[in-house]
Order: structure tokens, then sequence, then C-alpha cells
């Protein structure tokens, strides 16, 4: 296929890794991932085993579903035990631990919850189903969340009465900007993720360079594309001239998808969300406007929503919403979305916690970085 084939050249793969060592500065050097698809393929592909061992990788927060906070799964679940629910949901949703089951657990009960592939099936689904109420967990980053704003937008020009949306949209920004800002970490360099930046373009990313000194490269994701975008950020660590260089310019231009960012801002607004693992990282998330309020499970559906989780003992006033919600004891997936540990380092890796058996959302999703590093170690 042309465009994949030859960004695979073996050659070509080769001859860049050694460009890269050449121009390699003394000491660690750390390049943080933004992007799940960038952990995983740079480990499929090998390509760790092709640079200096002093080029660390981190795996950032790069996968939604990683970083969906444990009281949305709770959420999700609530609503899927409500009669005359009907889920919708990415494959990768259903198989996230919540506090005490998770979504598959729930349908093996006798729960409705359903795997879609596109936002605009949901559609379809409403309409066959019109004694239900059907809810889609909205989870993603800026790449999906244009689908689902014109989902909104057709439902709410189709009248659909029972079709509803639990949204757990994030900014990838934000995000980088809390890590930057965060002394804990020791960030050289980010690739910043092809696909988030197919939508909004690499003029977001320019705070980073200019307020934090640190490069970022917009990257593809074939092993050259990978390896160049990682020469470009160490020609500007080496040269000390932090800048946003576009390795993905067949994709991503600097504005951005105009019509895509038209259609997310009529339909979401901007708020303050929590994320897993970095917790509530201002203006960081979207939510759905009050002209399509209608739509949101939040304020129709989980309006009276109260902790299922059985505490006899509950503090007066405690009754909020996920004022239960639990973490997996031992699991360190929020430190690994930090970048503080390695994947390996978790007590819980390749022992309890597998593929086969997720105890955290870093292991459930293919773009996770303990699922990329227990495939490919």
């Amino acid at each position: 296929m042309k465009y994949v084939n030859e960004f695979r050249n073996k050659k070509l793969v080769k001859s860049i890794a050694n460009k890269i060592s050449k121009i390699m500065p003394p000491g660690n050097i750390n390049i943080m991932e933004v992007c799940g698809t960038h952990t995983q393929n740079f480990r499929r592909f090998g390509l760790d085993k092709l640079l200096p061992i002093t080029l660390k990788f981190i795996a950032g927060p790069g996968c939604p579903v990683c970083v969906s906070n444990q009281d949305y799964i709770d959420r999700a679940i609530a609503l899927a035990k409500m009669k005359d629910v009907i889920i919708l949901s990415f494959g990768d949703m259903l198989r996230v631990p919540g506090t005490q089951t998770s979504l598959e657990k729930q349908r093996a009960e006798g729960s409705d919850v359903r795997v879609l592939y596109s936002p605009w099936d949901s559609l379809k689904i409403s309409r066959e189903n019109p004694g239900k109420r059907i809810v889609f967990l909205a989870v993603g980053f800026e790449t999906t969340t244009p689908t689902i704003a014109l989902t909104i937008k057709a439902a709410k020009k189709a009248g659909l009465k029972n079709l509803f949306f639990h949204t757990a949209l994030k900014l990838i920004p934000p995000a980088m900007q809390a890590l930057v800002a965060d002394p804990k970490l020791k960030i050289n360099g980010f690739l910043c993720p092809g696909h988030v930046s197919a939508i909004i373009g690499i003029n977001p990313y320019e705070f980073i360079p200019k307020r934090y000194k640190i490069p970022c490269s917009v990257t593809g994701f074939e092993p050259l594309d990978i390896l160049e975008g990682i020469y470009l950020l160490l020609q500007r660590i080496v040269k000390n001239k932090p800048a946003v260089v576009n390795q993905y310019r067949r994709v991503v231009t600097r504005q951005g998808n105009l019509k895509a960012k038209k259609i997310i801002s009529e339909v979401f607004g901007v708020s303050d969300v929590s994320w897993r693992g970095l917790g509530i990282i201002s203006k960081s998330g979207l939510r759905i406007r009050d002209e399509f309020s209608q739509f949101n499970a939040e304020k129709e559906l989980l309006l009276h929503y109260q902790p299922f989780l059985p505490y006899p003992a509950c503090p007066a006033g405690r009754r909020q919403a996920g004022a239960f919600s639990r973490q997996p004891k031992k699991c360190r997936c929020a430190d690994i979305l930090k970048g503080l540990i390695a994947p390996i380092e978790c007590p819980l890796f390749s022992k309890t916690c597998s593929p086969d058996n997720p105890i955290g959302p870093c292991m459930v999703s293919s773009e996770g970085a303990c699922n990329a590093h227990y495939k490919y170690r």
C-alpha cells in the first residue's frame, strides 16, 4: 500500500537510526510520546533496540481510556444498571475495571452493553429502540470529538428524545502543560500526536518551546515517521533551539482542520476535568453546551445519581457522585501516565495484571503503556 510500505523501508530505518546515534548529546535524553499509538508502534517495530540506551522514552497520557477517571467508569456502570438503558461504547472501555466491577462483567449479568465502531451508529440504534434510553460513552481526544459533535447535532435535527451522551472528552495541549510544569518530570522533548494534530494543527503546541524551552515534534506513526520525529527533536535539543517541528506534513497543517474545530466549538465548551493520574487540569475537557443539554446523560440521567457501593458507614453529606470511587490497590497506572515509573516497575505488572486480566486501565487498551510493554517487551 502506498505510504505504508514506503515508511517501513528497513534500509532507511537503519540509516536514520544511525544518524540519531551520531548526534546524541552526552547524558540521558527523555522524550515523552504523548500518543498511545506511538507507544505501541515504537515497541511493535523494535525501534527501541536500534537506538542508544541513553535515549529514554516515556509513555505519557496519550490513551483516552487510560486517563478516564475512576468515577467516570463507576458512573457508566451505574447507567448500565438502570432500567431500559442500552449502553454504547468503543470496545476498550468495557474491560476497564471500576471500583467493584466492569461494563464487561455487567453485560454478563444481563445489562445491554454494546460495542460500536462509530458514534454515528447510535442514531440508528436510538430509532430502532424507541422504548429504550440509549447512552453513548463519549471518550476520546480531539481526534474523535468532531464525529461525536456531528452525531449530537444530527440527533437534535432528527428530534431524538432517547439518545444521551456520557462524556469524558479531553484536550491534549493542557495536559502537556500540566506535565511540563511538574518539577518531578525531566522532559527534554515531546513527540506530539499525529491524529490529534490533524484536527488542531501545530499552533496549540507553540507555548511549550516558548515558555518552557522544550522542543516538540508532530510525528506520524510508521517507523520512519517516528525515527525522523526523534531526529528532528534531537537536532533542536543539541542546538538549544526549541521549536515545534512538523514531521507529519503529509497530514498535519499549521492551522489544522478548521471545519472540524468549528463543529467541536458549536457543540462543546471548554471545562476543567479530572485526568486519571494527573488530577484536575484547568480547561482540559469538553462539556456539552446548554443548547444541546437534552443529550447530556449527566444532567438527564445521572442528576440523582448516588454511589451504589455498599458502605453503611457513609458520612453524612458525602453521598455525592463518586465519593467512594477507588483505584485498584497497588496499581501504579497513575505514575506510569506521568512518566515517573516504567510499567515493569509496577508490582502488579505481568504477575496479577496482564491483558487477559487487567487490573488497571493502562493494561486494558491496545494504546496503553502497560499493554505495549507486555506485548513487545
